[in-house]
């Protein structure tokens, strides 16, 4: 059920920049068909790219539960529910088990810098209150805590830990998870740019940002890459590396909200801490768009 492109949704909102920007629902509906129909092969809402930080709790349920019906079972949905606290990673992921999320991913807890002893625990105390499939994520450049493979392997034993999205663009970590986890431990991608070889030797997909701009050419180059097709892969690839490094000229999502909003399909909304990108980088980035053949 999980491979492919995952696309990491943008939370759509009103123009505006504000603690409390509206959400834009209409465009979120709009985003859904967008991504069906350009072949993205799941969805991911409320994860970093969607803002979740800056959403509270009932917001966060309400955009998982919006999504999940409107997919209606088209593609599979997984929903964002970590925290840096255990309780409140319980309660939004019973949130989304509720809703009807096909699973969860759920980030290392942030700030804390528990040890790998309190990550497995952490991550196990979830997946026994919760019984949904559930995903690791990795990303210590954001939350200044790495999950290490032998953690990893300690919580593939629990039967609803399926797999892990791993953004820490070291390739050589796919190796040896792999070998620790076995084949049916899911091993997704959090790194664009690195994606592609992350599935030529063995991944399983990527949790993707620029997928949120060329959903149909993420689609095509994950699909080549899983059946093993370097030359093809690549060939997909190759137009897409200038987004892969210009959607992180500033914090996710900033970048990404812009070049959506470039296409036409939100508004230029974004909530506090966030901000709307600089205007310096616009140029850069919208070569980049025209480069993968989306302007």
């Amino acid at each position: 059920m999980f491979q492919g492109s995952m696309v990491a949704l943008v939370t759509p909102m009103k123009s505006g920049l504000a603690p409390d920007t509206e959400l834009d629902r209409d465009a979120l509906a709009r985003l859904v068909e967008f991504h069906i129909d350009k072949g993205s092969d799941a969805l991911v809402v409320m994860g970093t790219t969607g803002e979740s930080a800056t959403l509270p709790e009932e917001e966060h349920c309400d955009v998982i539960r919006q999504v999940v019906e409107q997919v209606n079972k088209r593609l599979p949905v997984i929903a964002g529910t970590g925290a840096n606290s255990t309780i409140e990673a319980i309660s939004l992921t019973r949130c989304a088990q509720r809703a009807g999320a096909d699973a969860c991913l759920l980030v290392t807890p942030y700030y804390n810098k528990p040890t790998q002893e309190g990550l497995y625990l952490h991550h196990r105390a979830v997946a026994e209150a919760v019984a949904i499939p559930q995903i690791l994520y990795n990303v210590p450049g954001r939350t200044a805590c790495d999950m290490q493979p032998e953690t990893v392997a300690r919580l593939a034993g629990i039967a609803n830990i399926i797999g892990i999205k791993e953004a820490t663009a070291e390739l050589d970590r796919l190796v040896k998870i792999r070998e620790l986890c076995g084949d049916d431990f899911l091993l997704l991608s959090g790194d664009d740019e690195t994606a592609c070889e992350f599935m030529l030797r063995g991944g399983d997909g990527v949790i993707s940002v620029t997928a949120n701009v060329a959903p149909e050419a993420m689609h095509h180059m994950s699909e080549q890459a899983i059946a093993g097709a370097r030359a093809a892969a690549e060939d997909i690839n190759r137009p897409l590396m200038g987004l892969h490094r210009t959607l992180f000229l500033e914090a996710n999502p900033i970048p990404v909200k812009w070049a959506v909003a470039r296409l036409g399909l939100i508004e230029r909304g974004i909530r506090l801490p966030m901000t709307w990108m600089s205007a310096q980088y616009e140029a850069e980035l919208e070569a980049a768009m025209q480069q993968a053949g989306v302007l």
